[in-house]
Protein backbone atom coordinates (compact mmCIF):
# COMPACT_ATOMS: atom_id res chain seq x y z
CA UNK A 1 0.00 0.00 0.00
CA UNK A 2 0.95 3.52 -0.89
CA UNK A 3 1.91 5.40 2.43
CA UNK A 4 0.63 8.87 3.03
CA UNK A 5 2.40 12.43 4.18
CA UNK A 6 -0.36 15.83 4.35
CA UNK A 7 1.38 18.64 4.76
CA UNK A 8 -0.98 21.43 6.45
CA UNK A 9 0.47 25.11 7.44
CA UNK A 10 -1.05 27.25 9.95
CA UNK A 11 -0.89 30.69 11.27
CA UNK A 12 0.06 32.65 8.36
CA UNK A 13 0.71 31.70 4.27
CA UNK A 14 4.23 31.98 2.50
CA UNK A 15 5.50 30.02 5.34
CA UNK A 16 7.05 27.72 3.04
CA UNK A 17 5.41 24.75 3.06
CA UNK A 18 6.47 24.07 -0.75
CA UNK A 19 9.84 24.19 0.21
CA UNK A 20 9.34 21.98 3.14
CA UNK A 21 7.35 19.72 1.47
CA UNK A 22 9.80 19.50 -1.34
CA UNK A 23 12.80 19.01 0.95
CA UNK A 24 10.99 15.94 2.85
CA UNK A 25 10.76 14.37 -1.07
CA UNK A 26 14.39 14.82 -1.50
CA UNK A 27 15.62 12.89 1.72
CA UNK A 28 13.05 10.18 1.31
CA UNK A 29 14.00 9.58 -2.44
CA UNK A 30 17.72 9.86 -1.28
CA UNK A 31 16.94 6.99 1.20
CA UNK A 32 15.44 4.82 -0.80
CA UNK A 33 11.80 5.34 -1.63
CA UNK A 34 9.74 6.29 -4.88
CA UNK A 35 7.78 9.51 -4.09
CA UNK A 36 4.89 11.32 -5.85
CA UNK A 37 3.93 14.67 -4.69
CA UNK A 38 0.94 16.98 -5.21
CA UNK A 39 -0.54 19.88 -3.77
CA UNK A 40 -4.08 20.71 -3.10
CA UNK A 41 -5.29 24.70 -3.67
CA UNK A 42 -8.32 26.30 -2.10
CA UNK A 43 -8.78 28.88 -4.30
CA UNK A 44 -11.91 28.73 -7.01
CA UNK A 45 -9.70 29.28 -10.04
CA UNK A 46 -9.50 25.70 -12.00
CA UNK A 47 -5.81 26.52 -12.14
CA UNK A 48 -4.10 29.07 -11.95
CA UNK A 49 -3.22 29.80 -15.44
CA UNK A 50 -5.70 32.90 -15.73
CA UNK A 51 -4.40 34.66 -12.83
CA UNK A 52 -2.23 37.84 -12.90
CA UNK A 53 1.41 37.11 -11.15
CA UNK A 54 1.12 39.37 -8.63
CA UNK A 55 -1.52 37.42 -7.10
CA UNK A 56 -0.10 33.74 -7.01
CA UNK A 57 3.72 34.17 -8.03
CA UNK A 58 4.76 32.45 -11.82
CA UNK A 59 2.37 29.98 -13.03
CA UNK A 60 4.40 26.45 -13.47
CA UNK A 61 4.15 24.46 -16.60
CA UNK A 62 4.42 20.82 -16.56
CA UNK A 63 5.22 18.19 -19.25
CA UNK A 64 1.94 16.96 -19.62
CA UNK A 65 1.10 20.70 -20.29
CA UNK A 66 -0.44 21.35 -16.61
CA UNK A 67 -0.58 25.20 -15.63
CA UNK A 68 0.22 24.80 -11.89
CA UNK A 69 1.04 26.37 -8.45
CA UNK A 70 4.88 27.47 -8.04
CA UNK A 71 5.39 24.85 -5.54
CA UNK A 72 5.21 22.37 -8.34
CA UNK A 73 8.36 23.55 -9.34
CA UNK A 74 10.27 23.63 -5.79
CA UNK A 75 9.11 19.47 -5.76
CA UNK A 76 10.60 18.88 -9.67
CA UNK A 77 14.20 21.17 -8.77
CA UNK A 78 14.58 19.79 -5.33
CA UNK A 79 13.51 16.03 -5.40
CA UNK A 80 14.12 15.49 -9.53
CA UNK A 81 10.41 14.17 -9.43
CA UNK A 82 8.06 14.62 -12.55
CA UNK A 83 5.16 16.52 -11.55
CA UNK A 84 1.96 15.86 -14.21
CA UNK A 85 -1.96 16.83 -14.04
CA UNK A 86 -2.48 14.88 -10.69
CA UNK A 87 0.12 16.96 -9.26
CA UNK A 88 -2.32 20.17 -8.73
CA UNK A 89 -5.80 20.52 -7.93
CA UNK A 90 -8.24 23.72 -6.58
CA UNK A 91 -11.48 24.22 -5.16
CA UNK A 92 -12.61 24.98 -8.57
CA UNK A 93 -10.93 22.11 -10.40
CA UNK A 94 -12.49 20.32 -7.85
CA UNK A 95 -16.08 21.09 -8.12
CA UNK A 96 -16.11 21.07 -11.59
CA UNK A 97 -15.64 17.86 -11.91
CA UNK A 98 -18.72 17.42 -9.30
CA UNK A 99 -20.86 20.01 -11.24
CA UNK A 100 -20.42 18.21 -14.11
CA UNK A 101 -21.28 14.71 -13.22
CA UNK A 102 -24.23 16.58 -11.37
CA UNK A 103 -25.77 18.19 -14.71
CA UNK A 104 -25.12 14.27 -16.06
CA UNK A 105 -27.52 12.77 -13.98
CA UNK A 106 -24.38 10.79 -11.89
CA UNK A 107 -25.55 11.38 -8.47
CA UNK A 108 -29.31 9.47 -9.08
CA UNK A 109 -31.57 12.23 -7.88
CA UNK A 110 -29.45 12.48 -4.60
CA UNK A 111 -28.53 16.06 -3.17
CA UNK A 112 -25.36 17.04 -4.08
CA UNK A 113 -23.13 18.32 -0.84
CA UNK A 114 -19.69 19.26 0.37
CA UNK A 115 -19.80 15.94 2.32
CA UNK A 116 -19.62 13.70 1.23
CA UNK A 117 -19.57 14.61 -2.54
CA UNK A 118 -17.18 16.79 -2.19
CA UNK A 119 -15.10 15.60 -0.08
CA UNK A 120 -15.05 11.93 -1.80
CA UNK A 121 -13.85 14.08 -5.26
CA UNK A 122 -10.83 15.66 -3.11
CA UNK A 123 -10.24 12.15 -1.94
CA UNK A 124 -10.39 10.66 -5.52
CA UNK A 125 -7.74 13.40 -6.28
CA UNK A 126 -5.23 12.90 -3.39
CA UNK A 127 -5.97 8.41 -4.42
CA UNK A 128 -4.45 9.54 -7.75
CA UNK A 129 -0.89 8.96 -6.57
CA UNK A 130 -1.78 5.61 -5.30
CA UNK A 131 -0.35 3.06 -7.69
CA UNK A 132 2.20 0.30 -7.95
CA UNK A 133 5.01 2.29 -8.51
CA UNK A 134 4.72 4.87 -5.10
CA UNK A 135 6.63 4.01 -1.81
CA UNK A 136 5.37 7.79 -0.37
CA UNK A 137 2.74 10.06 -1.51
CA UNK A 138 3.15 13.79 0.00
CA UNK A 139 -0.04 15.96 -0.17
CA UNK A 140 0.24 19.82 0.65
CA UNK A 141 -2.87 21.41 1.26
CA UNK A 142 -2.79 25.17 0.56
CA UNK A 143 -3.59 28.00 2.29
CA UNK A 144 -3.91 28.02 6.56
CA UNK A 145 -5.89 25.76 9.05
CA UNK A 146 -9.03 28.22 9.72
CA UNK A 147 -9.41 29.61 6.30
CA UNK A 148 -13.22 28.75 5.25
CA UNK A 149 -11.26 27.38 1.72
CA UNK A 150 -9.05 24.74 2.90
CA UNK A 151 -12.57 23.26 5.55
CA UNK A 152 -13.31 20.55 2.97
CA UNK A 153 -9.50 19.58 2.28
CA UNK A 154 -8.95 19.51 5.86
CA UNK A 155 -11.99 16.90 5.81
CA UNK A 156 -10.86 15.23 3.20
CA UNK A 157 -7.62 14.29 4.36
CA UNK A 158 -9.18 13.28 8.08
CA UNK A 159 -11.31 10.75 6.38
CA UNK A 160 -8.53 9.42 3.95
CA UNK A 161 -6.51 8.71 7.09
CA UNK A 162 -9.18 6.96 8.53
CA UNK A 163 -10.09 5.07 6.01
CA UNK A 164 -6.71 3.64 5.25
CA UNK A 165 -5.07 3.30 8.88
CA UNK A 166 -3.01 5.71 10.82
CA UNK A 167 -0.23 3.32 10.41
CA UNK A 168 0.09 4.68 6.63
CA UNK A 169 -0.85 8.15 6.71
CA UNK A 170 0.62 11.13 9.18
CA UNK A 171 0.05 15.01 9.29
CA UNK A 172 3.17 16.87 9.23
CA UNK A 173 1.80 20.89 10.44
CA UNK A 174 4.00 24.03 9.63
CA UNK A 175 3.45 26.73 11.68
CA UNK A 176 5.38 29.58 12.79
CA UNK A 177 7.07 30.86 15.65
CA UNK A 178 6.92 34.16 15.88
CA UNK A 179 9.42 36.79 16.97
CA UNK A 180 8.35 39.76 19.19
CA UNK A 181 11.89 41.86 18.13
CA UNK A 182 9.79 44.56 20.99
CA UNK A 183 9.73 41.94 23.51
CA UNK A 184 12.91 40.36 22.55
CA UNK A 185 10.87 37.05 22.96
CA UNK A 186 9.19 34.40 20.24
CA UNK A 187 5.88 33.03 21.18
CA UNK A 188 4.64 29.86 21.01
CA UNK A 189 1.11 30.84 21.29
CA UNK A 190 -0.53 30.99 17.92
CA UNK A 191 1.47 27.47 17.05
CA UNK A 192 -0.79 26.24 20.28
CA UNK A 193 -4.27 27.92 18.29
CA UNK A 194 -3.34 26.95 14.88
CA UNK A 195 -2.99 23.29 16.21
CA UNK A 196 -6.12 23.56 18.45
CA UNK A 197 -7.67 24.34 14.71
CA UNK A 198 -6.88 21.11 13.34
CA UNK A 199 -7.53 19.18 16.57
CA UNK A 200 -11.41 20.90 16.53
CA UNK A 201 -11.91 19.17 13.21
CA UNK A 202 -10.48 16.19 13.65
CA UNK A 203 -6.65 16.06 13.01
CA UNK A 204 -4.20 15.74 15.28
CA UNK A 205 -0.70 16.64 13.74
CA UNK A 206 2.00 13.71 14.11
CA UNK A 207 4.83 15.82 13.43
CA UNK A 208 5.59 19.93 14.39
CA UNK A 209 7.65 21.87 12.13
CA UNK A 210 8.67 25.38 13.79
CA UNK A 211 9.52 28.22 11.04
CA UNK A 212 11.34 30.39 13.16
CA UNK A 213 13.94 33.65 12.43
CA UNK A 214 15.69 33.28 15.50
CA UNK A 215 17.01 30.19 17.35
CA UNK A 216 14.02 28.21 19.77
CA UNK A 217 14.75 27.09 23.21
CA UNK A 218 14.48 24.08 24.64
CA UNK A 219 11.33 25.86 26.67
CA UNK A 220 9.96 26.51 23.02
CA UNK A 221 9.91 22.65 22.38
CA UNK A 222 8.58 21.54 25.50
CA UNK A 223 5.36 24.35 25.61
CA UNK A 224 5.00 23.08 21.57
CA UNK A 225 4.94 19.42 22.89
CA UNK A 226 2.69 19.60 25.87
CA UNK A 227 0.27 21.36 24.88
CA UNK A 228 -0.11 20.54 20.91
CA UNK A 229 0.31 17.61 22.33
CA UNK A 230 2.79 16.18 19.69
CA UNK A 231 6.37 14.24 21.29
CA UNK A 232 9.30 16.11 22.41
CA UNK A 233 11.48 14.59 19.37
CA UNK A 234 8.93 14.90 17.46
CA UNK A 235 8.68 19.29 17.38
CA UNK A 236 10.82 20.28 14.57
CA UNK A 237 13.26 23.69 13.93
CA UNK A 238 12.82 25.04 10.57
CA UNK A 239 14.89 28.06 10.92
CA UNK A 240 15.89 30.19 8.52
CA UNK A 241 18.56 29.52 6.48
CA UNK A 242 21.83 31.89 5.49
CA UNK A 243 22.32 31.57 1.99
CA UNK A 244 20.10 29.55 0.08
CA UNK A 245 16.77 27.82 0.32
CA UNK A 246 19.04 24.00 -0.70
CA UNK A 247 20.33 24.14 2.61
CA UNK A 248 17.05 23.64 3.92
CA UNK A 249 17.22 19.63 3.42
CA UNK A 250 20.25 19.12 5.02
CA UNK A 251 19.29 20.94 7.94
CA UNK A 252 16.02 19.06 8.41
CA UNK A 253 18.26 16.15 7.70
CA UNK A 254 20.44 16.62 10.87
CA UNK A 255 17.23 17.06 13.17
CA UNK A 256 16.30 13.42 11.59
CA UNK A 257 13.05 14.14 10.12
CA UNK A 258 13.07 12.08 7.56
CA UNK A 259 13.69 9.33 9.70
CA UNK A 260 11.35 10.29 12.09
CA UNK A 261 8.49 9.98 9.01
CA UNK A 262 9.66 6.76 7.91
CA UNK A 263 9.12 5.47 12.19
CA UNK A 264 5.59 6.83 12.21
CA UNK A 265 5.00 5.01 8.80
CA UNK A 266 6.67 1.70 9.91
CA UNK A 267 9.05 1.85 6.77
CA UNK A 268 12.39 0.55 6.97
CA UNK A 269 15.09 3.60 7.64
CA UNK A 270 17.74 3.24 4.72
CA UNK A 271 20.92 4.95 4.42
CA UNK A 272 20.44 8.91 3.30
CA UNK A 273 23.00 9.54 0.68
CA UNK A 274 23.52 13.48 0.08
CA UNK A 275 27.00 14.01 -1.01
CA UNK A 276 26.17 15.65 -4.25
CA UNK A 277 23.56 18.05 -2.83
CA UNK A 278 26.18 18.86 0.41
CA UNK A 279 28.92 19.78 -2.84
CA UNK A 280 26.21 21.86 -4.53
CA UNK A 281 25.31 23.70 -1.32
CA UNK A 282 29.28 23.74 -0.53
CA UNK A 283 29.58 25.80 -4.05
CA UNK A 284 26.77 28.11 -3.09
CA UNK A 285 27.70 29.13 0.04
CA UNK A 286 31.28 30.05 -1.20
CA UNK A 287 31.50 29.94 -4.87
CA UNK A 288 35.20 29.47 -5.89
CA UNK A 289 34.67 31.47 -9.28
CA UNK A 290 33.24 34.75 -7.22
CA UNK A 291 29.82 36.92 -8.69
CA UNK A 292 28.43 37.71 -12.05
CA UNK A 293 25.52 40.50 -12.47
CA UNK A 294 23.13 39.82 -14.48
CA UNK A 295 20.05 41.90 -14.96
CA UNK A 296 16.34 40.71 -15.32
CA UNK A 297 14.09 43.20 -17.26
CA UNK A 298 10.04 42.32 -16.27
CA UNK A 299 7.01 43.22 -16.11
CA UNK A 300 6.54 42.00 -12.48
CA UNK A 301 9.33 42.46 -10.52
CA UNK A 302 8.22 44.17 -7.42
CA UNK A 303 7.10 40.19 -6.50
CA UNK A 304 9.80 37.79 -6.27
CA UNK A 305 7.39 34.80 -6.97
CA UNK A 306 6.14 36.06 -10.35
CA UNK A 307 9.60 34.83 -11.62
CA UNK A 308 10.74 32.27 -9.39
CA UNK A 309 11.80 29.35 -11.54
CA UNK A 310 14.07 32.52 -13.46
CA UNK A 311 15.84 33.36 -10.68
CA UNK A 312 16.76 29.79 -9.44
CA UNK A 313 17.96 28.96 -12.81
CA UNK A 314 20.20 31.49 -12.77
CA UNK A 315 21.61 30.30 -9.38
CA UNK A 316 21.81 27.15 -10.85
CA UNK A 317 23.80 28.37 -13.66
CA UNK A 318 25.61 29.85 -11.73
CA UNK A 319 26.54 26.63 -9.51
CA UNK A 320 27.47 24.50 -12.63
CA UNK A 321 29.88 27.57 -13.10
CA UNK A 322 31.33 27.91 -9.57
CA UNK A 323 29.55 31.37 -9.28
CA UNK A 324 27.35 33.31 -7.56
CA UNK A 325 24.62 35.07 -9.51
CA UNK A 326 23.41 38.73 -8.29
CA UNK A 327 20.48 39.56 -10.10
CA UNK A 328 19.77 43.05 -11.23
CA UNK A 329 15.71 43.44 -10.74
CA UNK A 330 14.74 45.95 -13.29
CA UNK A 331 10.92 47.31 -13.90
CA UNK A 332 10.58 47.24 -18.09
CA UNK A 333 8.27 50.60 -17.61
CA UNK A 334 11.27 52.00 -15.33
CA UNK A 335 13.23 52.02 -18.68
CA UNK A 336 10.42 53.45 -20.67
CA UNK A 337 10.39 56.34 -18.80
CA UNK A 338 14.16 56.98 -18.59
CA UNK A 339 16.64 54.99 -20.38
CA UNK A 340 18.58 51.64 -20.70
CA UNK A 341 21.82 53.07 -19.85
CA UNK A 342 20.65 54.39 -16.99
CA UNK A 343 19.84 50.68 -15.90
CA UNK A 344 21.87 48.38 -17.37
CA UNK A 345 25.13 49.91 -17.01
CA UNK A 346 27.42 47.37 -15.49
CA UNK A 347 25.46 43.99 -15.39
CA UNK A 348 27.51 41.29 -17.64
CA UNK A 349 24.03 39.82 -18.99
CA UNK A 350 20.28 40.92 -19.64
CA UNK A 351 17.42 38.84 -19.32
CA UNK A 352 14.04 39.50 -20.51
CA UNK A 353 11.45 36.88 -19.43
CA UNK A 354 7.87 36.09 -20.66
CA UNK A 355 4.75 37.83 -19.56
CA UNK A 356 1.69 38.86 -21.21
CA UNK A 357 -0.06 42.27 -22.25
CA UNK A 358 1.20 45.80 -24.12
CA UNK A 359 2.53 47.34 -20.43
CA UNK A 360 6.32 47.13 -20.50
CA UNK A 361 7.17 46.45 -23.75
CA UNK A 362 8.72 48.63 -24.75
CA UNK A 363 11.04 48.63 -22.06
CA UNK A 364 11.78 45.21 -23.21
CA UNK A 365 13.00 46.15 -26.04
CA UNK A 366 14.94 48.94 -25.95
CA UNK A 367 16.94 46.62 -22.91
CA UNK A 368 17.33 44.27 -25.83
CA UNK A 369 18.62 46.61 -27.63
CA UNK A 370 21.13 47.87 -25.54
CA UNK A 371 22.34 44.43 -25.08
CA UNK A 372 22.29 43.85 -28.82
CA UNK A 373 24.46 46.99 -29.28
CA UNK A 374 26.97 46.75 -26.71
CA UNK A 375 27.70 43.07 -26.90
CA UNK A 376 26.48 42.44 -23.40
CA UNK A 377 25.22 38.52 -23.38
CA UNK A 378 21.65 38.28 -24.01
CA UNK A 379 18.71 35.79 -22.97
CA UNK A 380 15.46 36.38 -24.31
CA UNK A 381 12.19 33.67 -22.93
CA UNK A 382 8.88 33.57 -24.66
CA UNK A 383 7.74 37.22 -24.49
CA UNK A 384 11.62 38.20 -24.71
CA UNK A 385 12.27 36.12 -27.67
CA UNK A 386 9.14 37.57 -29.32
CA UNK A 387 10.45 41.19 -27.95
CA UNK A 388 13.75 40.48 -29.27
CA UNK A 389 12.03 39.43 -32.96
CA UNK A 390 10.74 43.18 -32.97
CA UNK A 391 13.53 44.90 -32.02
CA UNK A 392 15.87 43.13 -34.37
CA UNK A 393 13.01 43.78 -37.39
CA UNK A 394 12.68 47.59 -36.24
CA UNK A 395 16.47 48.23 -35.62
CA UNK A 396 18.31 45.78 -37.86
CA UNK A 397 16.00 44.77 -41.04
CA UNK A 398 14.79 48.37 -40.99
CA UNK A 399 11.10 47.20 -40.51
CA UNK A 400 10.27 50.46 -38.65
CA UNK A 401 6.39 49.07 -37.64
CA UNK A 402 7.56 46.09 -36.55
CA UNK A 403 5.62 44.49 -33.77
CA UNK A 404 3.15 41.63 -32.18
CA UNK A 405 -0.21 41.59 -33.69
CA UNK A 406 -1.32 41.00 -29.36
CA UNK A 407 0.17 44.72 -28.85
CA UNK A 408 -1.08 46.32 -32.27
CA UNK A 409 -3.68 44.81 -33.90
CA UNK A 410 -2.95 47.34 -36.92
CA UNK A 411 0.83 46.96 -37.93
CA UNK A 412 2.02 47.10 -41.13
CA UNK A 413 4.69 44.08 -40.13
CA UNK A 414 3.25 41.92 -37.43
CA UNK A 415 6.71 39.83 -37.21
CA UNK A 416 4.71 37.91 -34.37
CA UNK A 417 1.46 36.54 -34.81
CA UNK A 418 -1.32 34.47 -33.28
CA UNK A 419 -1.04 31.13 -33.51
CA UNK A 420 -3.47 29.83 -36.58
CA UNK A 421 -5.07 27.40 -34.22
CA UNK A 422 -5.51 29.84 -31.69
CA UNK A 423 -7.36 31.84 -34.02
CA UNK A 424 -10.88 30.24 -33.18
CA UNK A 425 -10.31 29.52 -29.36
CA UNK A 426 -12.60 32.07 -27.05
CA UNK A 427 -11.94 30.57 -23.45
CA UNK A 428 -8.98 31.77 -21.51
CA UNK A 429 -8.20 29.17 -19.52
CA UNK A 430 -5.75 25.61 -20.39
CA UNK A 431 -6.27 26.77 -23.93
CA UNK A 432 -2.83 27.91 -25.25
CA UNK A 433 0.01 25.70 -26.37
CA UNK A 434 1.35 24.41 -23.56
CA UNK A 435 3.49 21.38 -22.03
CA UNK A 436 6.61 19.43 -23.97
CA UNK A 437 7.26 20.25 -27.29
CA UNK A 438 9.99 18.77 -29.44
CA UNK A 439 12.54 21.71 -31.70
CA UNK A 440 15.56 20.41 -33.71
CA UNK A 441 18.53 22.79 -33.55
CA UNK A 442 20.76 23.71 -36.32
CA UNK A 443 24.00 21.88 -35.75
CA UNK A 444 26.19 25.55 -36.00
CA UNK A 445 24.41 27.34 -33.32
CA UNK A 446 25.23 28.35 -29.97
CA UNK A 447 22.32 26.46 -28.70
CA UNK A 448 23.56 23.46 -30.13
CA UNK A 449 26.85 23.94 -28.99
CA UNK A 450 25.00 24.50 -25.34
CA UNK A 451 22.60 21.29 -25.66
CA UNK A 452 25.15 18.95 -27.81
CA UNK A 453 22.63 16.96 -28.92
CA UNK A 454 20.23 18.12 -31.70
CA UNK A 455 17.03 17.13 -30.92
CA UNK A 456 15.31 18.69 -27.57
CA UNK A 457 11.98 18.71 -26.02
CA UNK A 458 10.85 22.28 -23.67
CA UNK A 459 7.59 22.95 -22.55
CA UNK A 460 6.15 26.09 -23.72
CA UNK A 461 3.07 28.57 -22.36
CA UNK A 462 2.00 30.61 -25.20
CA UNK A 463 -0.21 31.89 -27.73
CA UNK A 464 1.73 33.94 -30.23
CA UNK A 465 4.93 32.86 -32.71
CA UNK A 466 7.27 33.99 -34.85
CA UNK A 467 5.17 35.20 -38.14
CA UNK A 468 7.15 32.62 -40.39
CA UNK A 469 6.34 35.00 -43.28
CA UNK A 470 8.47 37.42 -42.33
CA UNK A 471 11.56 34.30 -42.14
CA UNK A 472 13.55 35.20 -45.18
CA UNK A 473 13.67 39.20 -44.43
CA UNK A 474 14.76 38.75 -40.72
CA UNK A 475 17.39 35.86 -42.10
CA UNK A 476 19.01 37.67 -44.44
CA UNK A 477 19.56 40.99 -42.51
CA UNK A 478 21.27 38.39 -40.09
CA UNK A 479 18.98 36.78 -37.90
CA UNK A 480 19.53 32.98 -37.28
CA UNK A 481 17.36 30.42 -36.73
CA UNK A 482 18.62 27.82 -34.18
CA UNK A 483 15.67 25.85 -33.08
CA UNK A 484 12.50 24.95 -35.19
CA UNK A 485 10.06 22.77 -33.94
CA UNK A 486 9.53 19.79 -36.58
CA UNK A 487 5.79 19.31 -36.77
CA UNK A 488 4.87 22.58 -37.28
CA UNK A 489 7.79 24.36 -38.59
CA UNK A 490 7.53 27.00 -35.38
CA UNK A 491 10.48 28.93 -34.80
CA UNK A 492 11.46 28.01 -31.27
CA UNK A 493 15.29 29.71 -30.88
CA UNK A 494 16.84 32.58 -32.71
CA UNK A 495 20.51 33.86 -32.60
CA UNK A 496 22.64 36.32 -33.57
CA UNK A 497 25.51 35.22 -34.83
CA UNK A 498 28.11 38.22 -34.96
CA UNK A 499 27.15 38.81 -31.05
CA UNK A 500 29.27 37.27 -28.13
CA UNK A 501 25.97 35.49 -26.85
CA UNK A 502 22.47 36.53 -27.95
CA UNK A 503 20.12 33.72 -27.52
CA UNK A 504 16.14 33.84 -27.65
CA UNK A 505 13.48 30.78 -26.98
CA UNK A 506 9.79 31.09 -27.22
CA UNK A 507 9.90 27.87 -24.99
CA UNK A 508 10.95 28.14 -20.87
CA UNK A 509 13.87 26.55 -20.19
CA UNK A 510 13.92 27.63 -16.82
CA UNK A 511 11.01 25.05 -15.74
CA UNK A 512 13.44 22.04 -16.35
CA UNK A 513 16.71 23.32 -14.82
CA UNK A 514 17.45 22.28 -11.21
CA UNK A 515 20.52 22.62 -8.76
CA UNK A 516 22.03 19.52 -9.13
CA UNK A 517 21.74 20.01 -13.46
CA UNK A 518 21.50 23.46 -14.70
CA UNK A 519 19.63 23.83 -18.03
CA UNK A 520 22.46 24.55 -20.91
CA UNK A 521 20.90 27.84 -21.51
CA UNK A 522 20.96 29.17 -18.52
CA UNK A 523 24.29 27.23 -17.94
CA UNK A 524 25.72 28.72 -21.03
CA UNK A 525 24.21 32.31 -20.87
CA UNK A 526 26.12 32.49 -16.90
CA UNK A 527 29.15 31.21 -18.31
CA UNK A 528 29.11 33.76 -21.17
CA UNK A 529 28.22 36.83 -18.80
CA UNK A 530 31.31 35.74 -16.57
CA UNK A 531 33.58 36.57 -19.77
Amino acid sequence: MTKHIFITGGVVSSLGKGITAASIALLLKRRGYRIKIQKLDPYLNVDPGTMSPYQHGEVYVTDDGAETDLDLGHYERFAQLSCSQASNYTTGRIYSSVIQREREGGYLGKTVQVIPHITDEIKAAISTLDDDETDIAITEIGGTAGDIESLPFLEAIRQYRHEIGPENAIFIHLTLIPYIRAAGEMKTKPSQQSVGILRGIGIAPDILVCRSEKPMTEEHFEKLSLFCNVKRELVIEERDVANSIYEVPLELAKQELDRLVLDKLELPVNELKMDDWEKMVATVVNPPKGSVEIAVVGKYISLQDSYKSIYEALAHGGIANGAKVDVRMIEAEDIECDSAETYLTGVTGILVPGGFGDRGIEGKIAAIKYARENDVPFFGICLGMQCAVIEFARDVAGLEDAHSAEFKSDTADPVIDLMEKQKKITNMGGTMRLGAWPCELVETSKSFEAYAERKISERHRHRYEFNSEYLDVLKKAGLSIAGVSPASGLVEIVEIDTHPWFIACQFHPEFKSTPLNAHPLFKGFVAAAMK
